[in-house]
């Protein structure tokens, strides 16, 4: 399960990497608050359609919906990670270059850790730590410019990467509802505000053209990014997803330097090369050391595997996976795992460290 989530976090973190230099593209037609409101509005409308036809596309429908307990956390990820994300990262990609803006994308895993470790008590090592600061020395060196329009473009992008992190975490909160759902309703809400917003405050709707290719790329770039990243921090935690994530602006940033023509300059390679190093010494990491899991009752897709081992009442539908309300058992065992929905416990001095 825990190689599903990675899959998972790199694959969401390809899609959302080549959406930032394509979105540049737009922003020489498009006011970036009205972009912002259209990213994300494609990547509501766009997995709306999926949600309505999927049975057609045949995915399968076994996820747990959303209840009435994870509507206040949901609201919190709209404003953080769908409003105010979007809108500082697009009037910061107007301010800098594509390829620029993509590294700097790297502080949002940064700050995923770093929320994740201190406010929600992830484990996180030394390996994370160590590479969680070869980042920050690359987003340093990227944000070191003459030029105050570029470091005011870097501030902006580092202040939509905080968003994104609290988002990130928050979102954790709701990692075993339909991922589907979560990224559809964040889309739809947040999209739509943005883009009254964008109207409200003197912008005007671009072409029908650019408000295709916008939609496009928010409903690949964030609609379907965010349902695999769901999914990540199912499996992996917030902390690990974020890691994985990192890829990301590598991405973003061979896009830019390919398709924009943008100039290969020694502080991008010298930027790129710590921040990779980071990348790597998070995905290097293995975790291993005995483990209590507690009782926990809860909601979420599932097989039965040595974490379900439950009855099941008339009610539950025959075939795996499966959802329905089920019981851990207490339990004792060792075996490599992240902070998933399963292993959210705490790390005394005792326990092994992860190994390299």
């Amino acid at each position: 399960m825990s190689r599903t989530g990675v899959v998972f976090a790199l694959l969401s973190a390809v899609l959302f990497g080549a959406s930032t230099p394509l979105a540049k593209l737009l922003l020489d037609n498009v006011d970036p608050w009205t972009l912002a409101g259209v990213l994300y509005l494609g990547a509501g409308i766009g997995l709306a359609g999926v949600h309505v036809f999927r049975g057609a596309l045949r995915i399968p429908d076994v996820e747990a919906p959303i209840r009435r307990t994870d509507v206040p956390w949901l609201a919190l990820v709209i404003l953080t990670g769908g409003l105010l994300g979007p809108l500082l990262l697009m009037l910061g990609l107007a301010r800098t270059t594509a390829s620029g803006a993509s590294l700097l994308l790297n502080l949002e895993g940064l700050a995923t850790m770093g929320i994740a470790w201190i406010v929600f008590r992830e484990n996180v090592d030394r390996r994370l730590l160590l590479g969680a600061f070869s980042i920050l020395a690359g987003a340093l060196l990227l944000s070191w410019e003459g030029q105050p329009a570029f470091r005011w473009g870097a501030l902006l992008i580092g202040g939509a990467c905080l968003c994104w992190g609290i988002d990130n975490n928050l979102t954790r909160k709701l990692s075993s509802a339909d991922p589907v759902q979560i990224a559809m309703i964040k889309g739809l809400v947040a999209g739509a505000v943005n883009l009254w917003l964008a109207m409200f405050s003197g912008a005007s709707l671009p072409s029908a053209t650019l408000l295709l290719a916008g939609g496009v790329i928010g409903f690949l770039g964030y609609g379907v990014s965010l349902a695999l990243f769901v999914l990540g921090l199912r499996h992996l935690g917030a902390a690990r997803t974020g890691a994985y994530f990192s890829l990301a602006p590598f991405v973003g940033a061979l896009i830019a330097v390919a398709m924009l023509g943008e100039p290969v300059s020694l502080q991008l390679l010298l930027a790129g090369g710590f921040m990779a190093g980071g990348l790597w010494l998070h995905l290097a990491e293995r975790h291993d050391h005995e483990h209590v899991h507690e009782a926990l009752e809860h909601e979420h897709r599932h097989v039965h595997d040595e974490h379900h081992r439950h009855e099941h009442g008339p009610e539950v539908p025959d075939g795996e996976p499966h959802t329905h309300w089920h019981r851990h058992a207490p339990m004792v065992h060792r075996h490599p795992h992240y902070p998933d929905m399963h292993h959210r416990h705490r790390h005394g001095s005792a326990v092994a460290r992860s190994r390299n």
